[in-house]
């Protein structure tokens, strides 16, 4: 997978062969195919496990003992944080997404959906406990921080004036300003 994520982010998913992959991680392509029936595959799997890693990190967030507004700004740093930290995953599933199967396609939307929703719900709870303004829907709330994280690829960089907890930091506290009553 190190191999793959690296050809994805260097050359491109659809510019990367089954070969050059084997090639560049040593192994063969019946080791490849044993654990990953093709391509495909390969890149569902670079997603699924940062989406997993998100969401087990975002149920313990949501879980917790801490005020709403805790929790919030704890999973909205979160995901910037994880996100940053495996930036090459992120970057190569937003631009390859196009290419998986329909079925993989659903089955990403459908992890993606139950993270969102799981997000949302904190905003929805504290919108219902008067902790947020209601003004904007809890939807647009977790779109429009999403969007943030999605575009992370296309500006941030290691080497830049802030580190990755900073960069969470100021997002997690835009999305809360922008939910006071």
């Amino acid at each position: 997978m190190a191999a793959a994520t690296r050809l994805f982010a260097e050359r491109g998913y659809d510019r990367t062969s089954v070969q050059e992959i084997v090639e560049a991680s040593g192994v063969t392509k019946g080791a490849l195919y044993h654990y990953f029936g093709s391509k495909d595959d390969l890149l569902h799997e670079i997603y699924g496990r940062l989406l997993r890693l998100q969401q087990d990190r975002l149920d313990t967030f949501a879980c917790a003992d801490a005020p709403v507004e805790q929790r919030l700004r704890d999973a909205a740093a979160d995901v910037v944080v994880t996100t940053i930290d495996n930036l090459d995953d992120a970057m190569i599933f937003f631009r390859s997404m196009h290419q998986l199967s329909p079925e993989k396609q659903k089955q990403v939307r459908t992890e993606r959906r139950r993270y969102h929703e799981r997000f949302r719900a904190l905003v929805e709870e504290g919108q219902q406990h008067g902790v947020f303004s209601t003004a904007t829907p809890a939807d647009l709330v977790v779109d429009y921080h999403f969007g943030s994280v999605h575009h992370l690829g296309s500006w941030y960089r290691p080497d830049g004036p802030l580190t990755p907890q900073e960069v969470a930091d100021h997002l997690a506290d835009l999305l809360l300003r922008a939910l006071r009553p």
